[in-house]
């Protein structure tokens, strides 16, 4: 059982938001939950928790992100991971560590990571070994 039960990031626009994280979030497994038109994107993996919202802030001010800050999505292998990175550079997102592994986390420690149109810093990890 996870100790998180969501993630929310912030967003200025939820179209743009929505086609990021649509395409980048499916090689991971996780898809957008169906909500009511007009409801911020949810996503999830088999509908549960932890879920991941997308929203506009509350009080009205700019989406930003946070310096030092992001989040880490478990990739079931690396091909996944890579499959991430792609989608994220095709879909409006921008380089910030490109597939490969992170020796100095562990020997079989394989990520890439990227920022969302709106600048949130994201995570995709595998933990095991080699796809092939």
């Amino acid at each position: 059982m996870s100790v998180i039960s969501h993630i929310t990031l912030g967003t200025n626009d939820y179209e743009r938001a929505s086609a990021f994280y649509d395409a980048v979030l499916q090689p991971l497994g996780l898809t957008r939950v169906p909500k009511p038109p007009g409801k911020p994107p949810l996503y999830a993996k088999d509908d549960q928790m932890p879920f991941l919202y997308i929203y506009k802030p509350i009080d009205g001010r700019p989406a930003t992100w946070g310096n030092g800050t992001h989040v880490a999505f478990k990739a079931e292998t690396r091909e996944a991971v890579d499959e991430f990175y792609v989608e994220a550079l095709a879909n409006g997102g921008a380089d910030e560590g490109a597939p490969g592994l992170r020796d100095h986390f562990g020997p079989n420690y394989y990520a890439a990571y990227v920022r969302d149109p709106d600048g949130n810093k994201l995570q995709a990890v595998c933990y095991g070994e080699s796809d092939s």
